[in-house]
């Protein structure tokens, strides 16, 4: 069994939050990180700028439990370009150069959609791997770090 959890950074610290509560009434930037099965983390974040709100790390929902309906298509440049608009609003003095490159160091973290015709990244040998392809709790510290919050450290 994988490790499961619900975190909350209220534009301060984070806080445990359970799964789908991702409320932070006082909060003018928030983001929530939900883990399933050391799989997915999906990243809720607001405000969007350009994004949608949702992005996800390691796998997508359509991809994991391979149903087109487990959740809406993804699009990475446009998550990217949203979650770099949403740090750049917490970054006092963030220049438009500094959203693009933080855009780009952000893009890599995140999942697409996999269809059938895609490999499979489970079905590489382990020891290829590094652990946060393996581990999504270990990806999403570094994810976090990448953009400049404090990591969860849910991975030891």
């Amino acid at each position: 069994m994988g490790y499961f959890g619900a975190f909350l950074f209220d534009g301060q610290s984070w806080m445990d939050a359970e799964s789908g509560n991702i409320v932070a009434a006082d909060a003018e930037y928030w983001l929530h990180v939900d883990i399933h099965d050391s799989d997915i983390a999906t990243i809720t974040y607001s405000p969007a700028g350009p994004g949608s709100g949702v992005a996800y790390l390691g796998f997508t929902p359509r991809t994991y439990f391979e149903d087109p309906n487990a959740s809406l298509p993804t699009d990475t440049h446009r998550e990217a370009a949203g979650l770099a608009a949403w740090w750049a609003r917490v970054q006092v003095g963030a220049t438009d150069a500094d959203r693009d490159a933080k855009m780009a160091s952000l893009r890599p973290y995140l999942a697409e959609d996999l269809g059938a015709e895609d490999d499979d990244p489970d079905d590489e040998e382990e020891e290829e791997r590094d652990d946060a392809d393996i581990f999504v709790e270990i990806k999403t510290d570094r994810f976090l770090v990448t953009l400049g919050l404090p990591p969860l450290r849910t991975s030891g």
